[in-house]
């Protein structure tokens, strides 16, 4: 089974606005027959919820479009058939997202209902991508961090928000240095919520203080913890070096990252979908001294999809 002119090897995307058709193709072998109950096709649009708390809190999965369409009534196959189908006018309000414990797929399944025997079924999935709209108001980000008698600096990013394919720019102010900062770093982090009360959780732990956090990082590139029945992924999707020896005060360091760069697959920012999860970017800026202690401060950014493709 596939969309018109695709193989079933591929996923086919779609927008929200479009409606999704395609051509079930029922192939029998030369002069062998088959009885059967009817052939129907079905979209689903579906998320999963995986592992830790959400095996108690809520069912493993939640269908929010589940549709049906007749293909064929009650009879025999002889030969090959092809029959087209189309899902008209369908509101399909969430994006496909393939997360480490939540996902949101869209996908036909055709099922061929037979009496005796068990129902033959496949399924293809389908993408769809949502095209966003530009934030009214994306002010520049700009703030001034540090630790007391120690180290101030003032990073500074043109704006909030950023498209999928955007390139975020800024610039790094070193106001005072009494630390021997070996190297900084910039790293684009993905925080993946989800469980009960996500929404009271984004609020929770939003990183609006002035202050440099000093501390240790875990290496590798993800982090999972689970409080009551919240579960947070974090990964890290790209970081790189921005800054190679000691700064000294009245430096300016620009910033300059592509996001179409990033080798992962990079989403819009949900903000807690069904009230079940969310996903939210940030930008984490990290200082390494000489004895390897790291300072870093993070500060979400907004991402939305401009284009389809």
């Amino acid at each position: 089974m596939g969309d018109k002119g695709a193989g079933p090897s591929r996923i086919v995307a779609y927008s929200s606005e479009q409606d999704v058709e395609g051509q079930v193709t029922l192939a029998m072998p030369p002069g062998k027959k088959m009885d059967h109950l009817g052939i129907r096709v079905k979209f689903f649009g579906r998320i999963d919820m995986e592992g830790g708390a959400h095996e108690t809190t809520r069912p493993s999965h939640y269908d929010f479009i589940s549709l049906s369409k007749e293909l064929l009534p009650p009879g025999s196959l002889y030969d090959t058939r092809h029959i087209p189908f189309t899902f008209r006018n369908i509101e399909k309000n969430h994006e496909s997202y393939h997360g480490r414990n939540v996902s949101v797929k869209y996908f036909v399944r055709v099922e061929v209902q037979r009496q005796w025997l068990p129902d033959i079924t496949q399924e293809h999935e389908v993408l769809i991508r949502i095209r966003g709209h530009e934030p009214s108001v994306n002010e520049p980000i700009k703030m001034e961090v540090g630790i007391e008698d120690c180290l101030h600096i003032e990073f500074e990013y043109e704006r909030r928000c950023f498209h999928l394919k955007g390139v975020i720019c800024g610039k790094i102010h070193f106001l005072l240095v009494r630390i021997k900062i070996k190297h900084m770093e910039l790293a684009v982090i993905r925080r993946e919520t989800s469980g009960e009360g996500v929404a009271m959780s984004a609020g929770n732990h939003s990183h609006n203080n002035n202050n440099i956090i000093a501390g240790t990082t875990t290496t590798g590139s993800h982090a999972n913890t689970e409080i009551q029945n919240i579960v947070t992924e974090t990964q890290t999707l790209l970081k790189y070096e921005i800054m190679d020896g000691a700064p000294v005060k009245g430096e300016v360091i620009p910033v300059r990252l592509f996001l179409e760069g990033i080798p992962a697959d990079v989403t819009p920012t949900y903000h807690a979908e069904n009230h079940g999860f969310s996903v939210r970017y940030f930008l984490n800026l990290v200082l390494v001294d000489e004895e390897d202690r790291r300072y870093f401060k993070q500060q979400e950014i907004i991402l939305w999809r401009k284009d389809l493709g």
